[in-house]
């Protein structure tokens, strides 16, 4: 396997040379997009790494799963950053971090060639991986919903599902398990997902297929007692009815013990067909964040100083879904990392010109869920609601987020489209 050498002159020449310090940033996620906006872009040589070329909005994924919104609607090339920069990007894999001699191994997305890469200060900000809590089956009979290939996998069995059932030849039995669609895990992800998926059945799916409806069902399994723990206890509870008028099969405290081919098999040894098996059961650590010789919490993130710096004096900082201050355990979510990569972006500024370092303060927002039906929920400090209202609430919050007046025409066209002309049913 060939090796490629960049950036190799040794750091302490390039700085006595007076260039730019060099800065690797680690991942492509809400953490590194955020960072990039507020740092000044003119102090460093700045490099980002990931194995995804562009930035993905995470909180509307479920919505392209159905054709709500389409896939490129919720993304953004990381590229289009060097407008603003010569900022360089690889698409690659950081696979080793060498901190003595502050060069980090990188392998290509394409060829699997390495390469090294050296740094003045590193950014590790990788996100996280599906946590499977090595349950048999999860990673071959399962799929996820992390990343837009997963949503477009998702989409496609749905169709498939639906366009195999309704063949001739298939019996009664097998109709049952094409069409029974099973969401394991009661998160935001496993719920939006569901409610999504139910829109999709009653909206689109029952004009082109209405013979099959009648079999067609959604089950969500969840392990704890109830549904979106981390939300107010009236909200999680509307969230569990409101399924139940939608004829959404919940179970809560069922625990899965092995994923089949065709089926879900539980704890008590019952097996569930089912014909999709979406896994969203909560995230855990990279390979690479394992092999990390730094303190880690239960869940594996990296644990921080108070200013995100896993070794202050060697300029290595963690932030994101890989990494948590120490005493200070916020949840993984999008605007954590998002206020994380502001602030982290402003106090390398201020490191640059030596100025003194101002405290991270995370502000929560509240939390936002599309539960079907045109209905959401919200819970803030200041407001916890749910309905009509509330989705047009989630709608504008969301689009507010967007990150660039491209991604906010197409979501508002996608939208339109699909109220007006109901969503694509196509497989291609």
């Amino acid at each position: 396997m060939g090796r490629l050498e960049l950036y190799f002159a040794p750091m302490k020449t390039r700085n006595e040379h007076g260039t730019k310090p060099k800065l690797v940033i680690l991942g492509t996620g809400f953490a590194t997009f955020s960072m990039l906006h507020y740092l000044d872009l003119d102090r460093f040589d700045i490099c980002v790494v990931s194995p995804r070329n562009h930035f993905l909005f995470t909180p509307l994924l479920p919505s392209t799963t159905v054709g709500t919104l389409e896939f490129r609607s919720i993304i953004e090339p990381i590229r289009a950053m060097q407008r603003r920069s010569a900022l360089q990007f690889y698409q690659a894999t950081c696979t080793n971090i060498d901190f003595s001699t502050n060069l980090i191994t990188c392998e290509g997305s394409f060829d699997g060639e390495t390469f090294l890469l050296s740094y003045n200060y590193l950014v590790i900000a990788v996100g996280a991986v599906n946590k499977t809590f090595n349950i048999p089956g999860v990673e071959e009979h399962a799929l996820f919903l992390k990343e837009l290939a997963d949503a477009r996998r998702i989409r496609q069995r749905i169709i498939e599902n639906f366009e195999r059932a309704s063949t001739p030849l298939v019996d009664e039995a097998e109709r049952q398990r094409l069409l029974h669609f099973v969401v394991v895990g009661g998160g935001p992800t496993g719920v939006e997902f569901a409610a999504e998926l139910h829109d999709f059945l009653e909206d689109d799916l029952h004009r082109a297929f209405p013979d099959l409806m009648k079999e067609v069902r959604i089950t969500l399994l969840e392990a704890s007692k109830g549904l979106l723990n981390a939300y107010d206890a009236k909200l999680s509870e509307y969230t569990l009815q409101r399924f139940k008028r939608a004829k959404i099969d919940v179970h809560t405290s069922t625990l899965v013990k092995e994923v089949l081919p065709h089926a879900v098999r539980l704890a008590d040894d019952s097996e569930i067909p089912a014909g999709l098996v979406v896994w969203s059961t909560g995230i855990g650590p990279t390979a690479l964040i394992q092999s990390l010789p730094f303190p880690k919490d239960r869940g594996g993130r990296l644990i921080t100083d108070a200013f995100f710096a896993v070794d202050e004096s060697a300029h290595v900082f963690a932030i994101g879904d890989c990494a948590t201050r120490a005493g200070d355990q916020l949840p993984a979510t999008a605007q954590v990392a998002q206020q994380e990569g502001e602030y982290l972006g402003k106090h390398l500024n201020r490191l640059i010109k030596q100025k003194k370092p101002h405290e991270f303060k995370y502000r929560h927002m509240g939390m936002l869920a599309y539960v079907g039906d045109r209905r959401a929920l919200v819970d803030s400090q200041y407001i916890k609601g749910h309905g009509f209202a509330t989705w047009i609430f989630w709608r504008s919050a969301y689009l507010t987020k967007l990150v660039s007046f491209k991604n906010k025409t197409l979501v508002l066209f996608d939208w339109f489209k699909a109220a007006l002309f109901g969503r694509d049913i196509s497989r291609f």
